[in-house]
């Protein structure tokens, strides 16, 4: 068996016309009880948003991953809900919703190194 702790992530993606189901992945976001790591990385390749949605607001979105961010770091700029433990911001954040933000189905594995399990995902996930 690879790694010995268990985690889950889910690949955060852009919808900007959740009824035709298109979506560029711009992130991910992975949980590890065991190492007590809540931890997002993402990306907007603005130029590559554009093309494919040229209508997009940028701004919006980044403003929305920013407080995305906020939550999984704890911090009081992420309000009411950083103030969560870190499984329940965890499966807040990753929640189904229709909105122009979504994430994938959550995903389990092992991992030795939760860190470093965030950065292979997303080159593998994202870039």
């Amino acid at each position: 068996m690879q790694g010995k702790n268990l985690f889950d992530y889910a690949v955060i993606r852009v919808v900007p016309r959740v009824e035709r189901e298109e979506f560029l992945n711009v992130g991910v976001i992975v949980y590890c009880k065991a190492e007590q790591f809540l931890e997002m990385k993402y990306t907007l390749e603005v130029s590559r948003l554009l093309a494919l949605f040229p209508e997009l607001d940028v701004e919006e979105i980044s403003n929305n991953l920013q407080a995305m961010e906020q939550i999984c770091k704890g911090s009081k700029a992420g309000g009411a809900i950083a103030e969560l433990d870190k499984a329940s911001r965890f499966r807040w954040l990753t929640a189904t919703r229709s909105t122009i933000i979504q994430h994938s189905k959550v995903h389990p594995g092992y991992t030795d190194d939760a860190k470093e399990t965030l950065e292979r995902l997303f080159e593998e996930q994202v870039l």
